[in-house]
């Protein structure tokens, strides 16, 4: 796991680097523009294009200044500086490295507080204004900056954070932000980064390694985390010699109507091709057909009323996907959580029939999980102003029901009783198609079945959910999740070998 750090937090793990690699706060930063400059080269080979570094006063307009100077002796031949001096405040490292830009000959203009801000041309602009400290909205010059360089509508690459970004907590609305068409952000990903405010403010980002204290990072014990492929590697068992149907589990899914089979039908087949042992739909008689038709590997039980379910038999279950919320669905939901006390898997129509009927909550199994988008998570727990918000609810209400909560977004937000937040990096926007929280929900109950604690199938099942969507993506431009739930032995395989 990758843990992710507040703005504070970064400067702590800044401080404590110099002091105990030990390195200079100025060789540090040169660090930092050095990989800066590594990975823009790779992104922006031509070195003719016409380049504009806005530099601030502050440590983040010493990067731009290091890599305004850097880029040059790296042959790009357009390079200049605009430095916004709108106060007599600016760091130790700022004017190092303004002394070393002034020894290389490169063009500079100061912008100082109430002037005109300088006509700009530039093909790409380096956005070394303001970094992650920042914990207020813009105003006065540099409102003024940002809303002309914004009006400019050309390439803006941020240092480590747009200008005006807020790298964790609440952001306002109406935010005014220079908008990047990428961010090369130093060591780790921010965490407002991997939520959706994110989206109006920049395109992309890309993470470079600056060598800050990675045992000192993970000393601070950080509750948000973003998965790594080798944390699922490691947490996935191995399928051994002499194993049977029996030793990976049976999983019950309850789901589908006559008009919604197909959800019943796309969280069976993930089920089964994520490997659980034996899968079994529970489902209305007039989706037997299709079920034999599709899948003739996974057993029915017919749903007509309330079905006589031997409950016992069942290492786990699903119930939801395309479920309806008439009262034989609530009646067939509450004899679950009367009847069932393992770990059951509760999404869409489950997930709507709570939230009409929030008894239901304190009935809900412990270890269980629940699986809402994100208008299902506000029905479930209220209407939230913020993404930041439905992350604090989400480590509330895991902890007070002894849940996890995988709550749907570009970047799965996981939430465990233990007060974690894991984000999820896989997936992609060709899986934008319906049915794939069906799918999903199949994958994290198969991983149930076959014995992986909530916590792991809710990790590993979004990771290889997404991976799946992911290689698909390679070859296809729209990825149905028909196609993902058979893709997903194909990547587990790759997973495990």
């Amino acid at each position: 796991m990758i843990p992710l750090l507040t703005a504070a937090q970064i400067s702590q793990v800044d401080n404590y680097t110099i002091a105990h690699e030990p390195i200079t706060s100025i060789a540090l930063m040169e660090r930092a523009s050095e990989a800066f400059v590594v990975a823009f080269t790779c992104d922006y080979p031509d070195k003719a294009k016409n380049i504009t570094v806005y530099c601030g006063t502050g440590n983040n307009g010493g990067d731009g200044l290091a890599i305004a100077r850097l880029l040059k002796n790296n042959f790009y031949t357009n390079v200049s500086v605009k430095i916004a001096r709108f106060s007599q405040k600016s760091t130790p490292e700022f004017e190092h490295n303004f002394v070393q830009l002034k020894s290389v000959g490169i063009d500079f203009f100061v912008i100082n507080a109430d002037d005109e801000i300088p006509f700009d041309d530039s093909e790409i602009i380096i956005d070394a204004l303001l970094g992650s400290g920042l914990n207020r909205p813009l105003s006065g010059d540099y409102a003024k900056l940002v809303e002309y360089l914004n009006n400019l509508h050309t390439t803006v690459v941020a240092v480590d954070v747009p200008t005006g970004f807020y790298t964790d907590g609440q952001i306002p609305g109406n935010l005014l932000v220079l908008k990047a068409r990428q961010v090369i952000t130093f060591q780790q990903a921010k965490i407002n980064f991997l939520l959706p405010e994110s989206a109006p403010f920049m395109d992309d980002f890309k993470v470079v390694d600056i060598g800050l204290d990675k045992p000192f990072i993970a000393s601070l014990n950080s509750p948000y985390q973003l998965i790594e492929e080798s944390d699922v590697r490691q947490m996935l068992k191995p399928r051994k010699p002499f194993s049977h149907k029996g030793t990976y589990g049976h999983a019950l899914i309850i789901a589908g109507q006559p008009q919604t089979m197909g959800a019943a039908l796309l969280c069976s087949s993930a089920c089964a091709h994520t490997g659980a042992g034996l899968t079994t739909v529970c489902i209305p008689q007039s989706g037997l057909v299709a079920l034999n038709t599709s899948m003739p590997e996974i057993m029915a039980i017919i749903r007509n009323d309330l079905p006589d379910i031997k409950w016992e038999k069942y290492n786990t279950i699903a119930i939801g996907p395309g479920l309806g919320t008439d009262a034989s669905s609530i009646e067939l939901l509450r004899a679950v959580f009367k009847e069932y006390k393992r770990p059951v898997v509760i999404d869409a129509d489950a997930l709507n029939m709570i939230a009409d009927n929030k008894d239901l909550l304190l009935n809900i199994p412990a270890g269980s999980v629940i699986t809402p988008h994100m208008k299902e998570f506000d029905r479930l727990f209220g209407q939230h102003t913020s993404w930041w918000q439905r992350i604090e609810t989400v480590i509330s209400k895991a902890k007070q029901y002894n849940i996890c909560i995988l709550l749907k977004n570009r970047y799965t937000i996981i939430g465990t009783p233990e007060g974690k937040i894991y984000f999820n990096p896989t997936g992609n926007p060709a899986m934008a198609s319906g049915g794939m929280g069906d799918v999903l929900t199949g994958v994290i109950t198969s991983l149930l079945a076959q014995g992986y604690a909530a916590r792991e199938a809710c990790i590993i099942g979004a990771y290889i959910h997404g991976k799946a969507g992911d290689e698909l993506s390679n070859q296809l431009s729209v990825v149905l999740a028909g196609q993902v739930a058979k893709h997903i032995p194909a990547t587990l395989a790759k997973m495990r070998a």
